[in-house]
């Protein structure tokens, strides 16, 4: 090797934040291997991760933001002028002055990204600020589970797959073998060669899929029904916990009596799939404790048949006896450490912007107010949620407040790790907003689509430039992430960076004691005794789980410790969401019926390796991997459509239409699945094609109207929408798919300033 400095740091290409080992001379870096002193501990997960070895090449990518960009012109021109930090930071701030003594400071919004950046600083600054209008995609990803989770159980819990432990697991709604590909993948692999019962939960047989002993390929969006149909079997045959349910358990009379209408034979009907099938599933489950349910985004993208589907999931774990049991789940700790809820400052927000949350009328729980009812249970025990993560804006009335003033005008956005033409749903809309807007500032780190429009492009260090650190929020004792190789390079700096010098420009001198990102990191591990270089060592923290944690008991009553719910048992029929006035008890929506001018089903959040969401496609070695966005369905469907594979085809919904490339698969008939986040990288950046936003984006189909919305969290469909198929003729646009488009990536407009 050559010789130099070996500096343990960490991957940020995902949330796993992977440690390891970076050579570095005269302040580059020229190699990079895997630390196995270090989290995830094993050298074979880092080498065979296809993301993790780009880490070099995004570094110094030709398309790599380096220095900060002022707009010239119109909005996605393309005409940029370089000035300093100090410059943009000032002139955001002067903006951003104004605009809150004409409109009020709920005018500003922010909207986030991926699980692999550190979102306090954003949610510190706008509490200050006195803005409740933070967006991301929580209500369709991570938030249904956190709160249903801890509605039922008075606390979020972690799922356990243990090979030679867990006797039986069931994978619901994702597909690491493509979505993870990492530590979790190699975890199943190893679980089914351990002889662990798999289920898998998919409409397609995916690589998952093809691990499991049983495949249930349901219909999109029938998974509420499948889940009241595996508890109707294991109470009618009394497969459940028998001891559990009689001690710890409220409701289990009302549950009987609610999954009698769902038995078998009528879940077969209304999933697609086999009564023995179903039969299989729920005895396979119950019989082998512990037993585990992993669920993902397949099912927080159900619209109003999600809240239901993870309920019932839930309440299936507790009557089973697998819930906070060793192979099965644990019930996750309040960290030791400084927890995201105290570094947001939440407890900052006035009440007169509370008072200003979008949607605060009609949603039930994703509410200041719902959380405040929920917090009274759960601080109980100490325990406190994320709140800026669990209230956040709903994006389509930020978008309309955008467009039209109304309840009130939201005239800046500021956009950090998100991409939000790509990652949000109805793309014209979002389109729209943005370009009405009187300030756009984009923390990036190359020139996205959304990007373009932006009045500001401030550059962001990447993962081996600066420090990382994964906390899951808050919700767990668990921190994992190290430190950077190297000093940010050119004029990149970290989030934090610019959030702590725009807070201290608007008057947040006070609450920015930190100078450096650092500083703050050591504060965070203050309380256990740790700074942040004694962290880094190990590059983890957690401390062991203990199960069964309800039977503990209260040193001052001598009573067992039980649950922070209402009743202090698990609620199987849970009371808060019926002082809410929502479903006590998991309640399926009946399926719409097929519209005869969109016959088919579609699927809209298909992950492929190796991208991450809209990332990665300026890289040419990964997009050699993978170089088109492609549209999965069975062969009998692509017949039926006249479609061979390669095809290019259209994919329309009422919403828009979109172009994609036909691949078979192994997977239910009618129904098609699409990739998400694509765009082009080697096109046009500047308008009118940016990126190639409009050609293959999943988000040209989609909707998240509010008023259609699940009124719990305000969840929109992103799975099972009606849609129609047909073939790209001759004449119409294509697609680039040929390998000089691949190559030319690098060549492709970077800045010109």
């Amino acid at each position: 090797m050559l010789d130099g400095n070996f500096v343990p740091t960490n991957c940020r290409l995902c949330g796993y934040l992977c440690g390891l080992i970076a050579q570095v001379q005269d302040g580059r870096v020229v190699s990079l291997e895997p630390d196995p002193t270090r989290y995830p501990y094993d050298p074979d997960i880092v080498r065979g991760c296809r993301r993790c070895q780009s880490n070099l090449e995004l570094l110094d990518h030709p398309q790599r933001m380096n220095y900060p960009l002022k707009r010239l012109g119109k909005r996605g021109s393309g005409n940029w002028m370089r000035i300093s930090w100090n410059q943009a930071l000032d002139e955001i701030a002067e903006r951003l002055g104004t605009l809150r003594d004409q409109y009020g400071p709920e005018t500003l919004s922010t909207s986030i990204g991926g699980p692999h950046a550190l979102y306090w600083p954003l949610h510190r600054f706008m509490n200050l600020f006195g803005s409740p209008n933070n967006i991301g995609i929580g209500q369709i990803c991570w938030n249904p589970a956190i709160w249903i989770n801890t509605l039922t159980y008075g606390w979020s819990i972690e799922n356990e797959l243990e090979p030679r432990v867990t006797k039986c697991a069931i994978i619901w709604g994702m597909n690491p073998a493509e979505s993870d590909n990492s530590l979790f993948w190699r975890t199943v692999m190893g679980y089914t060669r351990s002889g662990g019962k798999l289920i898998v939960i998919d409409t397609r047989r995916t690589r998952t899929a093809k691990r499991a002993d049983l495949w249930l390929p349901v219909r999109p969006g029938s998974d509420a029904a499948l889940a009241m149909g595996l508890l109707h079997v294991v109470i009618e045959e009394k497969l459940y916990d028998q001891d559990f349910v009689q001690d710890w358990c409220f409701g289990f009379e009302a549950l009987k009596e609610q999954v009698e209408e769902f038995p078998p034979q009528v879940v077969a009907e209304i999933t697609g799939l086999a009564t023995e099938a179903i039969l299989k599933a729920a005895r396979l489950y119950a019989k082998n404790p512990p037993a585990s349910i992993i669920s993902g985004r397949g099912i927080d993208q159900l619209g109003h048949n999600s809240i239901p589907t993870h309920h019932a999931i839930a309440i299936l774990r507790a009557i089973t006896g697998n819930l906070d049991v060793y192979g099965a789940s644990h019930l996750a700790e309040m960290p030791d450490f400084v927890p995201e809820i105290d570094l947001e400052l939440s407890d900052r927000l006035p009440e007169s912007a509370r008072a200003r949350q979008l949607g605060r009328d009609h949603l039930l729980l994703q509410t200041y107010a719902g959380y405040d009812l929920v917090r009274n249970y759960t601080q109980k025990a100490g325990k406190r949620l994320p709140q800026r993560y669990l209230t956040s804006a709903h994006p389509n009335l930020v978008w309309r407040a955008m467009t039209t003033g109304e309840p009130y005008p939201i005239r800046a956005m500021i956009v950090m790790g998100s991409n939000p033409l790509l990652s949000q749903a109805d793309t014209n809309l979002v389109y729209q907003a943005l370009k009405s807007l009187d300030l756009l500032v984009a923390l990036e780190m190359q020139l996205t689509p959304t990007a373009m429009l932006a009045d500001y492009v401030l550059p962001i260090a990447g993962g081996i430039e600066r420090p990382v650190l994964q906390t899951h929020a808050g919700t767990a004792n668990i921190a994992y992430g190290g430190g950077a190789a190297i000093e940010p390079l050119y004029e990149r700096r970290t989030d934090f960076d610019y959030w702590r010098g725009l807070g201290i420009r608007l008057g947040q001198v006070a609450d920015w004691p930190w100078e450096s990102f650092q500083e703050s990191l050591d504060a965070t591990f203050a309380p256990i005794g740790l700074t942040w270089n004694d962290f880094c060592q190990h590059g983890l923290y957690y401390t062991l789980p203990v199960y069964q944690k309800h039977q503990q008991q209260d040193t001052s009553t001598g009573a067992a410790g039980g649950f922070e719910t209402p009743s202090g048992k698990v609620e199987l029929y849970s009371q808060i969401l019926d002082e809410l006035g929502y479903h006590a008890l998991p309640s399926p929506r009946s399926l719409e019926p097929a519209e005869p001018a969109y016959p088919l089903l579609l699927i809209t959040g298909a992950r492929q390796q190796p991208y991450y969401a809209s990332a990665f496609r300026q890289v040419k070695r990964l997009r050699k991997m993978h170089p088109t966005p492609l549209v999965e369905l069975s062969q009998e469907t692509a017949a039926a459509l006249d479609l061979c594979e390669g095809d290019l085809a259209w994919m329309e919904t009422s919403k828009g239409r979109a172009q994609f490339q036909v691949q078979f698969a192994e997977m239910c008939a009618g129904i098609v699945s699409i990739e998400y986040g694509w765009w082009y990288p080697e096109l046009l950046i500047q308008e009118p094609q940016l990126g190639g936003v409009w050609l293959s984006n999943a988000n040209l189909l989609t909707s998240a109207n509010f008023e259609d919305c699940d009124p719990l969290l305000g969840q929109w469909q992103f799975n099972g929408l009606a849609c129609r198929v047909y073939p790209v003729k001759g004449n119409e646009h294509r697609i680039p798919r040929d390998e000089d488009q691949v190559h030319k990536i690098e060549e492709a407009l970077v800045v010109k300033t």
